[in-house]
């Protein structure tokens, strides 16, 4: 008896000591096992940069009556049923849920603590805003090309054969060949996944110089947090700015933004994650579609230039390299671009159902706040409704 209770004291020791041992070695463990899945509040709990509001606030036009028709209109949800956006929005646990059709707000819903101006994280929506700012960087020609390797504006990087051949081009892509294991496939994978470690890591630097390539850049699109962040990286050391201040002088100063917003840092005075950590009021959300809609311009004046929003937006010729929902949205120039049916919709979108979805052909915008969404894709529907356009769902 007594050396069974001895074996498991030494199990429960030697159980313990690893766990001290894997902590030590990978400290941002403890920050993955303490929160998880992050959530809109977790941003909170990083070291925080602030692009500060326009001087002149745009006002979008609040319409005296409502569209409360919308509470009734069906959409289909992630399991494919048909329900009223009602419904849509109560499943999906959705905080905030704005309608603007030609600078009208026409809808707009908000969970209790919630209104159009609560500072919320947009998690992946990050990677848009980045894609704005490289856009804005060769405009000014602090950055060249997008044929420029990566390594000619960090040159730290050359010290890691894997980024040798890596261009601005692979990484806006999302094609840069970099190593990166997803969350999917159960906790433990998750809890080791890159995405937990990018997102919790409180030194991004030490973890890119040591990321391994797996294939060659420019050959195989997968969906990653690295490229992004790497973009952001670039834009400091070519703009001699932190992304918060390009972006604020550049952008967020000139759209007339009622609020702050604020990007997280691994660090005090580190890298910014561009991927996962921009922080947006849902009112200010939706002025980065209206500057989109009209094709970069802000009360007449070119704020991003137009053969860039051209470029993020349109695919072209170009054969998608991936195909979400059915309206088979295809991931270009860090947004999110449906290739079924009518063209020429796009939007950012985060995880837990954070979106800004931007029809020109309604000169619709949407933004959706939400805890976790409730799936599919209701956002074309509501727009060519308001329209009065036809509109159907694909056959199942």
């Amino acid at each position: 008896m007594k050396t069974v209770k001895k074996i498991l004291l030494i199990l429960i020791y030697t159980f313990f000591l690893s766990l001290l041992a894997l902590f030590l070695w990978k400290p941002y463990l403890l920050k993955v096992l303490k929160y998880r899945t992050p959530n809109a509040e977790t941003y909170k709990v990083f070291p925080q940069e602030v692009s500060h509001r326009s001087d002149s606030v745009f006002h979008f036009i609040r319409s005296a009556k409502q569209r409360n028709d919308l509470d009734t209109l069906h959409v289909r949800d992630g399991d494919n049923r048909s329900i009223p956006l009602k419904n849509y929005l109560k499943n999906g646990q959705v905080n905030a849920f704005i309608v603007i059709r030609n600078d009208s707000i026409l809808y707009e819903r908000y969970a209790k603590g919630y209104s159009d101006s609560t500072l919320t994280s947009i998690f992946s929506g990050a990677k848009s805003m980045i894609s704005i700012t490289i856009g804005q960087a060769l405009a000014e020609r602090s950055i060249k090309s997008l044929d420029d390797k990566v390594t000619h504006y960090i040159p730290e990087l050359k010290s890691n054969p894997a980024f040798e051949q890596i261009t601005l081009k692979n990484l806006l892509d999302m094609k840069s060949g970099l190593e990166f294991r997803d969350a999917l496939g159960g906790i433990v994978k998750a809890f080791f996944s890159d995405e937990a470690k990018y997102y919790y890591t409180d030194d991004m630097k030490a973890q890119l110089m040591r990321v391994k390539l797996v294939n060659q850049p420019g050959t195989v699109w997968m969906y990653k947090s690295i490229d992004p962040i790497l973009l952001g990286w670039v834009l400091k050391k070519a703009s001699g700015k932190s992304v918060a201040k390009y972006f604020e002088t550049h952008v967020w100063q000139k759209i007339g933004t009622a609020y702050h917003a604020t990007w997280g840092l691994d660090q005090v005075n580190g890298l910014t994650n561009t991927a996962s950590r921009f922080q947006v009021t849902a009112i200010d959300f939706a002025k980065i579609g209206r500057l989109y809609l009209n094709k970069g311009k802000y009360n007449g004046k070119q704020v991003v230039p137009e053969s860039w929003v051209n470029q993020s937006t349109y695919i072209g010729t170009e054969k998608p390299a991936s195909a979400k929902g059915w309206q088979k949205s295809a991931h270009h120039y860090l947004w999110w671009i449906p290739q079924e049916g009518d063209k020429g919709d796009y939007a950012a979108e985060g995880m837990l159902g954070q979106r800004l979805y931007v029809d020109p052909k309604t000169n619709t915008i949407i933004v959706q706040f939400a805890d976790h969404g409730a799936g599919n894709y209701p956002y074309r529907k509501i727009s060519r409704y308001l329209a009065g356009l036809p509109f159907s769902y694909p056959k199942d």
